[in-house]
């Protein structure tokens, strides 16, 4: 059953990396001036391990289990995924610049989605972002992040100044949208990755609190 589970999930990735997106543009937003030369996601900038129940769905296929993220060092994590019986399934270090895969369970062994997860979690755990623009809205501040081909734009709330939205684009598509709740700025209590050019979403939720 769990092959059968993780063929569906290999197809179906396959498929949906062919879906185009839409251009991102910002709506309801003015220009501001700002001082902020560097902005921060540190959400997983503590040395604690950060656990959550995780929850993927792609395409018509969903996989469950347990996601651990430590920082290991200044600039690397290590992620291990495991099975909500406790089996791990992959096991990696990971920087701006670096991959390097610890394990991964045969059936998950696939090119595409060492790469997909690569991808992903590059851009969730890239902590600092020079500021290129700044906007804002009713409730948040934005700061806009170019580098090279790649735009972040970053989300924070006006009241508390917590990061509560990451859109991440290339060549001015849309492309991941991370969404956070928390309420300390090292920890989010959960985080909503959504693809928007392929049908994949990613859930976490808080099993154990960093302090």
């Amino acid at each position: 059953m769990r092959r059968f589970l993780l063929q569906n999930f290999l197809y179906s990735l396959i498929l949906l990396l062919f879906i185009s997106c839409k251009t991102y543009k910002l709506t309801d937003t003015k220009p501001v001036s700002s001082s902020e030369k560097t902005v921060e996601n540190l959400y997983f900038s503590s040395s604690e391990d950060y656990v959550y129940k995780c929850q993927m769905d792609i395409y018509k296929n969903h996989v469950s289990g347990i996601l651990i993220i430590k920082k290991i060092n200044a600039t690397t994590h290590r992620v291990v995924l495991t099975s909500d019986f406790g089996n791990k399934l992959i096991d990696f270090e990971i920087s701006e610049n670096d991959f390097k895969l610890n394990y991964v369970l045969p059936d998950l062994d696939k090119k595409i989605v060492i790469n997909f997860l690569k991808n992903d979690f590059q851009h969730l755990l890239k902590q600092k972002y020079p500021v290129t623009e700044s906007f804002e809205n009713e409730s948040s501040k934005i700061y806009l992040s170019k580098i090279d081909n790649k735009s972040y734009y970053l989300f924070f709330n006006k009241e508390n100044y917590l990061l509560k939205q990451i859109v991440y684009t290339k060549n001015k598509k849309e492309k991941i949208d991370f969404t956070f709740d928390a309420k300390k700025h090292i920890f989010a209590d959960s985080l909503n990755l959504q693809h928007k050019d392929y049908k994949i979403n990613i859930k976490l939720f808080q099993i154990t609190e960093t302090e």
